[in-house]
């Protein structure tokens, strides 16, 4: 079957799958103009609006639109032109919202910085960008003062500068913190908020318009060249296959909007879909039980260990979480299971779901699972099941080392075919084509279906046979006791291989217990060594630092050889 013959017959299988009565197509509101014009757009339609509230600081359309603008007017006026590349060192708030628009406003190019970085980290980002301009917090900037040495720019704010009188929800210690005085530095609200409005747009679809680097727990970053086309792209699926939103739901968010999926739910998604967002600085329980009851949230996205953490509060019971439609989570260290679907069900009323599987590479939402639950459809199927391709997207299973096709269920390196794919990475001199090879292991089911396997590097040969840390994390995720699970590989004499499972528990089970649970559930080759441990090392974005747990089983290898 030749590639015409072969997509044709797969988008035939994939819309067989597709859930009834969910729509077929993307949905672009306004059309495929710039975001910064679905933004204006709002500010003229629904001006009184709130588009974003942080902890009862309300933020209407037309104010992120003039304030936006002024940014841009600022930035014109430093010397920063089209094409420019500004960093925002800042963690969530309104800030961090209101530069993003303005620093496309102004064509000018987004460069996020995870605000939890230190100095090598910090300096290799701003480095590698080239950024001539630089926002950040007043507090970071005596101990980051070097490395900003070299930015033209500078640009300080306070977290307390969008903090009301009146807090409607608990405050993180951080953010009554004072203000500064006397830095060296332009000050956000004397001196960029005061600039007369810039009310023009110097931004268009396909030029570059964000910089989103990579976080692996291995090398250095790479920055993601992309596209407002592939954020809109991006937006018009996730509007309707993640999120399901409407102009009158209100959404609760905390995730890091310096990162990617975090900078689609938290800055792209209230301006594209009109809904209001709730946003919080970060995860913080209280705020988030105190949010859905004072402002009747609809729409809930967050991490399943967070979600976890909210069933096993002791007042759960007593918090009124009725307004809630629909919850939406991402899955790092715990996993969704059907225990705690159901327990969040029966208090909710909403199907806790995954949102889609993707990277940085192409803007995070390459797949979607709505409407894929009914009987646990999603985690009765192979693990790990990430769902159909969206609209617009392609994705096929390969050989490794070819390239070429590989017959259905069958497992191979997963490649995609999206209009969200970066235009490459920043510096870098390597080209793509149609197709990203994306170095993961999947399999493509009969009906159409994505099944992730893990990173090819991660794979292990016990035996000569493969074995898929990923589908093992999922199954010992199963157990009611566990709480966190990494499974890495180490060297053996015999098997050339063989897994081992660092283990977190929130309860006494012993290592035999588990032990007898993975021996029961898993094929005999595929069971690991078990080392529970008391937690877990984990990246800034909350990823297990894998490598840190493979040199410690080197460390012990290595002594207790000697």
């Amino acid at each position: 079957m030749n590639e015409q013959d072969y997509e044709e017959e797969m988008q035939k299988r994939v819309l067989d799958s597709w859930p009834e009565g969910l729509s077929k197509a993307a949905t672009y509101p306004f059309g495929e103009v710039p975001l910064t014009e679905y933004l204006r757009r709002r500010a003229v339609e629904t001006p009184r609006k709130t588009c974003i509230n942080y902890y009862g600081y309300e933020l209407s359309f037309a104010e992120l639109y003039d304030r936006s603008q002024r940014v841009a007017a600022y930035l014109r006026s430093k010397g920063v032109s089209t094409g420019d590349r500004v960093a925002v060192y800042l963690p969530n708030c309104p800030q961090f919202i209101i530069a993003f628009y303005g620093i496309l406003a102004a064509g000018a190019v987004h460069v996020p910085v995870n605000p939890m970085f230190k100095e090598h980290e910090l300096r290799h980002e701003l480095e590698d960008s080239g950024a001539v301009a630089v926002i950040t917090l007043e507090t970071l900037y005596d101990s980051m003062s070097q490395v900003l040495a070299g930015v033209e720019t500078i640009v300080t704010t306070s977290l307390s500068d969008y903090i009301v009188e009146h807090p409607t929800l608990p405050l993180h210690p951080d953010l009554k913190t004072a203000k500064l005085h006397a830095l060296p530095t332009d000050d956000w609200v004397t001196e960029v908020q005061t600039v007369a409005p810039l009310h023009d747009d110097y931004s268009s679809l396909d030029t570059l318009a964000a910089l989103n680097y990579t976080g692996g727990t291995t090398g250095m970053p790479k920055g993601c060249m992309h596209t407002q086309r592939n954020m809109l792209y991006t937006m018009a699926n996730s509007y309707v296959y993640n999120y399901n939103l409407s102009e009158d739901d209100v959404r609760l968010g905390y995730m890091p909007v310096f990162w990617i999926a975090g900078e689609n739910a938290g800055v792209l998604m209230p301006v594209f879909s009109g809904a209001t967002l709730i946003l919080l600085y970060r995860w913080d329980k209280e705020a988030v039980f105190q949010a859905i009851e004072t402002y009747k949230v609809t729409s809930f996205g967050g991490v399943t260990d967070n979600i976890v953490q909210l069933m096993e509060d002791e007042a759960f019971h007593n918090r009124d979480l009725s307004s809630l439609t629909m919850t939406t989570v991402s899955s790092f260290i715990k996993k969704v299971t059907k225990d705690y679907r159901e327990r969040w069900f029966k208090a909710t009323g909403t199907i806790m779901r995954e949102t889609s599987f993707g990277m940085t590479e192409t803007h995070t939402s390459d797949t979607f699972t709505q409407g894929m639950q009914t009987r646990h459809f999603d985690l009765e199927s192979r693990p790990i099941f990430v769902g159909l391709p969206m609209p617009g997207t392609k994705v096929k299973i390969v050989d490794f080392e070819t390239k070429n096709r590989l017959p259905l269920e069958q497992e191979g390196e997963i490649a995609i075919s999206t209009p969200s794919l970066m235009k490459g990475y920043w510096g870098k001199d390597e080209t793509f084509g149609e197709w990203f090879y994306t170095g993961d292991i999947g399999v493509m089911s009969e009906a159409g279906y994505l099944h992730y396997i893990g990173r090819k590097k991660d794979m292990l040969k016990v035996n000569g046979m493969s074995v898929f840390p990923a589908e093992l994390e999922h199954i010992i995720s199963r157990h009611e006791h566990v709480n966190a699970c990494a499974v890495v590989g180490k060297v053996d004499d015999e098997k050339g291989q063989i897994p081992v499972a660092f283990i977190q528990l929130r309860s006494r089970t012993t290592q035999t217990q588990m032990k007898k649970f993975l021996i029961e559930n898993l094929s005999g080759y595929k069971v690991p060594e078990v080392i529970l441990v008391d937690e877990m090392p984990l990246t800034t974005t909350g990823k297990i630092k894998k490598e840190v747990l493979r040199k410690r089983l080197e460390k012990e290898n290595n002594h207790a050889r000697h």
